[in-house]
């Protein structure tokens, strides 16, 4: 898990107004990184990188709309906030259902700006912790062996034992070890919970239970 510190990454073409958003960032307290293009940021950025990004909306070559969605298939997860001198409503609809966390114009008052800031990094955390969180629980589910997780999509159904050893031609004896296997790793003694976790490591479908 990282524990770096937020970044506020501003990207803009325009130098004077790129150094001065620069200055009241850092003014306030916030880590601060320049960038002249959605190129120069995308060259710098991981997906272990945290904080979020402040990006002018038009600029020549990659606009903003193209970075964000560069940041997004690179699995990049710095929420964006758009900074424009001429906002349509067209731009700032697609932003944010593409998931952008603001968009303002220039003229703004910084206040403004500084909120949507700390509303970035507030989600970045958020969404950073609960991906680990996801990762903790998928690096658990890897101790189960094959037919551990065969019998685990059954159960996660709600499967009777008789059914699950019917549909993999074992006994239930052996569907009982398995079972009792699968709690002992992963620590769960609940079948809803199971199902649960099960559904947000991606291993099953949130499909209707199956009826015996």
């Amino acid at each position: 898990m990282s524990q770096a510190t937020p970044v506020v990454h501003i990207v803009d073409d325009d130098a004077s107004f790129l150094t001065a958003a620069a200055r009241l960032l850092r003014a306030t307290g916030y880590s601060v990184k320049t960038f002249d293009s959605a190129p120069a940021l995308l060259a710098q950025v991981s997906p272990e990188v945290t904080g979020c990004v402040v990006s002018d909306l038009r600029m020549p070559g990659l606009d903003g709309l193209d970075l964000q969605a560069a940041l997004a298939t690179s699995g990049v997860m710095l929420p964006i906030i758009f900074l424009t001198g001429q906002g349509s409503i067209p731009s700032s609809v697609q932003a944010m259902r593409r998931g952008a966390e603001d968009f303002l114009e220039k003229r703004a008052p910084k206040e403004q700006l500084l909120d949507a800031v700390n509303r970035a990094l507030d989600r970045n955390a958020r969404e950073r912790a609960e991906r680990d969180r996801l990762q903790d629980v998928r690096q658990v589910f890897a101790l189960l062996t094959p037919r551990e997780n065969e019998v685990l999509a059954h159960v996660v159904r709600g499967r009777l034992n008789k059914q699950i050893a019917a549909d993999l031609g074992i006994n239930e004896r052996s569907v009982k070890r398995h079972r009792t296997a699968i709690t002992t790793k992963l620590q769960i003694r609940s079948v809803a919970e199971l199902a649960r976790l099960a559904q947000e490591a991606g291993l099953v479908s949130a499909s209707p239970t199956d009826r015996p």
